[in-house]
């Protein structure tokens, strides 16, 4: 693994990023990321652009918002995350919407085996930023070890410098070096956001070197 540059705008952590502080959250019902619908990004995305539809991996999915939008434009929708609590409420919602998204309990660093090259897209609305940074890393391995050669990942992610996180900061120029060592830069836009993220999230579409 490529060792990236040191990136001291990112902030400080305010507590350990696991398990245990998003089933509170959930429990708590403390999402603000939860907005109640999908990202207007991927939605504008799915809506304007070309792209084939196939096996896709969600990471960090919530309650399902972006799967369910994704399974209704033809993909095939595994969606992981931490929060037991958050993938129940996503496994109902798509069950009372009668779409078929796989929810897998998971840490997005550690695909399973069965998973290394399975997938055609990887989405990820702002999860990057809920990762410790000392992990990115190693979560920008693991998203490139589930797409198959040339595959693509979409990516929303949230342009800001807070002092603590998550949501931990990011700039461009990270996201470039970080990605950079594993794919090749196919689009980069200011997507639309919900009102309280406008011009604060940027749509980077990268695809996978052979």
């Amino acid at each position: 693994m490529t060792t990236p540059k040191s990136y001291p705008h990112i902030g400080r952590k305010e507590h350990e990023l696991d398990a245990a502080h998003w089933e509170e959250c959930y429990r708590k019902g403390e999402t603000p990321w939860d907005h109640g619908g999908p990202s207007p990004g991927l939605v504008d995305f799915l809506e304007n652009e070309r792209y084939t539809p196939g096996k896709v991996l969600v990471p960090g999915c919530g309650v399902g918002h972006d799967c369910m939008t994704l399974a209704r434009h033809g993909f095939d929708v595994t969606g992981v995350d931490v929060s037991r609590l958050a993938l129940q409420k996503a496994a109902d919602l798509a069950s009372r919407n009668a779409l078929a998204v796989d929810y897998v309990r998971t840490d997005c660093l550690h695909p399973r085996p069965e998973w290394l090259g399975a997938f055609d897209w990887v989405f990820e609305h702002t999860c990057f930023c809920a990762i410790d940074p000392e992990n990115r890393g190693r979560y920008v391995d693991a998203m490139s070890s589930v797409l198959r050669g040339g595959g693509h990942l979409l990516g929303i992610f949230f342009h800001i410098q807070p002092e603590t996180g998550p949501p931990f900061g990011t700039t461009r120029e990270e996201l470039r070096d970080r990605f950079g060592s594993h794919f090749t830069l196919m689009m980069e836009k200011v997507p639309p956001s919900f009102p309280n993220r406008k011009n604060e999230e940027l749509l980077l579409l990268w695809r996978k070197k052979a």
